[in-house]
């Protein structure tokens, strides 16, 4: 899930094709991830240590790129560290621990695209609340977003997806909205990788209290995954921890970095925009989740809203 875009890097444009390409490798990466974390999830490893032990080691090697390229990134300005325990703990701690819950209970490519509908609320948020000039496309947008949420919920049979999963889902969008908020005042003083390193490593201190490390079910990470079915390869927990960690986390993180070199942040979300699309069908390769044909123009619709609502500001 490409929640570790952070706020737009101004930069002159240079070569766009570079960027559209490095984008969409963090998301294919990012979509990846999310059939890990499936796996993992499926295999018992409870949501809420699967968020912990994420943010956690992420943290670790964020820490460890910042003391190598910027020592100076570690000094705080006064009143800084409130902002960080707000934007590590509801923008990062609650949108992983979310997305995790609701992947467990619903089809991954569901599930972000309910939790796409972020940008809309985020738009929502400087029209209503911060009173910032926005255009009147972002009230079409929210209603494709209806009209898109419908579809995929299939709400003329009862409502057919998990209600636990659906909240959940919801609640990683509105976190979501939270990261943006919060991480485009903070990234004015401070540069993003020393950003996402204090976010995560206030979402780690959070867990660890909530969640000390002493009471962590170490049993559940002995155990192996089977890939592609019952007959597939197996392949260990710990492997798939370090994918979910390094290439499903820090690598796709600095390659949205490197992409915002090359494009603005309404190119950037053209291209974020696959992800539901790609993340969707690696789950249904790997783990047979397939979504109803009707379902899928729903996401279609979802995320041409989305598109309209990024636009708006």
């Amino acid at each position: 899930m490409t929640i570790f875009e952070a706020p737009q890097v101004v930069q002159v444009d240079r070569r766009p094709a570079l960027g559209y390409l490095t984008y969409l490798l963090a998301s294919v990466l990012f979509s990846l991830n999310g059939t890990v974390c499936k796996y993992l999830l499926l295999d018992g490893i409870p949501w809420m240590r699967l968020a912990q032990l994420r943010v956690t080691c992420a943290f670790i090697v964020l820490l460890a790129i910042v003391a190598a390229t910027n020592r100076k990134a570690f000094r705080l300005r006064k009143g800084e560290l409130r902002r960080l325990a707000i934007y590590g703990v509801f923008g990062i701690a609650a949108t992983q621990s979310m997305y995790f819950l609701s992947i467990e209970r619903l089809p991954i490519g569901v599930s972000l695209i309910f939790e796409f509908t972020a940008p809309i609320m985020v738009a929502l948020w400087f029209r209503f609340v911060m009173h910032e000039p926005v255009r009147n496309r972002v009230f079409g947008a929210l209603v494709l977003a209806l009209l898109g949420l419908a579809m995929v919920a299939e709400v003329w049979q009862g409502f057919t997806l998990d209600v636990i999963g659906i909240t959940a889902a919801f609640g990683a969008a509105v976190s979501l909205v939270l990261y943006f908020v919060v991480g485009e005042r903070l990234v004015a003083h401070r540069d993003p990788v020393s950003l996402t390193m204090w976010g995560f490593g206030c979402a780690a201190v959070f867990w660890a209290v909530v969640q000390p490390w002493w009471t962590f079910p170490w049993n559940t990470l002995t155990s192996s995954v089977s890939i592609l079915g019952a007959n597939g390869p197996t392949v260990a927990d710990w492997w798939l921890i370090a994918w979910m960690v390094i290439l499903g986390t820090v690598i796709p993180f600095a390659l949205v970095l490197s992409s915002l070199r090359h494009l603005r942040a309404t190119q950037a979300s053209i291209v974020g925009m696959t992800e539901p699309l790609i993340a969707s069908l690696i789950a249904f390769a790997f783990l047979g989740e397939a979504l109803t044909s009707l379902q899928i123009l729903g996401g279609a619709i979802v995320l041409c809203g989305v598109l309209m609502a990024e636009t708006a500001r």
